[in-house]
């Protein structure tokens, strides 16, 4: 993840506990820096649309891909949207046969949606061999678009709770991803709090 990230050109936010470590940092962000493939895949392609943009979409279970692009392709007519599942061997002919049928089509913009750290590993291995102007990780995006997964309550993204309902909803998938790895960061944020208060203390000293 460190390799994929210093190859990036732009970063945001996805998850409200970013916000909330980056105030507590002394970063200027607030709620509306956060934002998520849910609330902003259609802004995209419409602007995808309205500029001539080809949007090539790889991720997701068979027919899952298909399907969000038949709804996206009926909201926003004249939209030039591919898909491809994300269900293949990332190595080898597999692998091989994916980069023609992407490059075949050549899209102004690639988005990944297979994960993480499945669509940055895959990202960072192809990168140079695919013909694309933007590549996006994207998640689940098309599964919340095809109804595969159900959309969290927008509410519930501004108060730092999309977490719970996405967990309630698929419990065995994700219980590890928000119960478990998280403790991994502890060490850190209890590393940059201890640093926050130093800097307060010594400002109130001097």
């Amino acid at each position: 993840m460190r390799a994929f990230y210093k190859q990036v050109e732009i970063t945001h936010i996805d998850g409200m506990p970013l916000v909330f470590w980056a105030r507590l940092m002394g970063y200027k962000v607030d709620r509306s820096h956060r934002v998520t493939y849910v609330d902003w895949i259609r802004p995209l392609l419409r602007e995808a649309r309205d500029n001539g943009w080809r949007v090539f979409y790889l991720g997701g279970k068979p027919g899952v891909a298909h399907r969000a692009a038949e709804i996206l392709k009926g909201e926003i007519p004249g939209l030039e949207l591919e898909t491809h599942h994300g269900y293949f061997d990332m190595e080898g002919e597999d692998n091989e046969r994916v980069l023609e049928v992407i490059n075949a089509f050549g899209p102004h913009v690639l988005l990944v949606g297979m994960g993480m750290p499945r669509q940055e590993k895959w990202v960072l291995r192809n990168r140079a061999r695919l013909k694309a102007n933007a590549i996006l990780t994207a998640g689940a995006c098309f599964d919340y678009v095809a109804g595969a997964i159900p959309t969290p309550p927008r509410w519930m993204g501004q108060l730092g709770l999309e977490w719970l309902y996405r967990l309630v909803s698929e419990p065995r998938r994700l219980w590890r991803r928000y119960l478990v790895e998280p403790v991994y960061l502890l060490p850190y944020f209890w590393q940059d709090v201890k640093g926050v208060l130093g800097k307060r203390a010594s400002r109130g000293n001097a």
